[in-house]
């Protein structure tokens, strides 16, 4: 389905053809990471890791078909900026934030940081409102905690299909 709306929105123009491999990898990450926190609240190095490389030889293909050199340099950044605050937090409150949020958070941080510096305050705001939601939602039975991951995967998954109008390609 994540495919289906992504593919749908650049064929009405709503980001330009060479962006669409993002939403498409992040959508297959997303159903695979959103599944195991919410079930197992935790986000596997088997799946969190390997997302680096692939981020980079993904962002490294769409800045030389897309902007260039600008949208590479945002994009390490985001990674930066993202994932250093997320680590700030899991240090000052281990509990409210767990480690595979805290790795997950440098791959995200790098494909916000490619649609713009905005999209990381975006991403952030977004995300935590979904993790809100989900606990209003979740059951009494439950696993305690209310995993962050899904939040930060659907904020910046929607970020990708929906850039923000002060993107360069939004």
């Amino acid at each position: 389905m994540l495919w289906t709306v992504a593919t749908t929105i650049a064929a009405f123009g709503g980001f330009p053809a060479w962006w669409l491999p993002v939403p498409l990898a992040l959508g297959w990450l997303a159903v695979l990471l959103t599944a195991t926190d919410l079930a197992r609240r935790r986000l596997p190095d088997a799946l969190t890791l390997p997302a680096y490389p692939a981020a980079v030889v993904l962002l490294a293909v769409v800045s030389w078909l897309g902007p260039g050199v600008d949208l590479a340099l945002r994009a390490l950044g985001g990674a930066c900026l993202f994932g250093l605050a997320h680590a700030a937090v899991h240090l000052v409150a281990p509990t409210a934030l767990g480690a595979g949020d805290v790795k997950l958070a440098g791959v995200l941080g790098a494909l916000l940081g490619a649609v713009s510096w905005l999209a990381l305050i975006q991403g952030a705001f977004l995300a935590g409102l979904v993790t809100l939601g989900l606990a209003a939602l979740r059951p009494k039975t439950a696993l305690p905690g209310v995993p962050h991951g899904p939040g930060l995967l659907t904020a910046t998954w929607t970020i990708t299909v929906l850039p923000p109008a002060a993107s360069p390609f939004g």
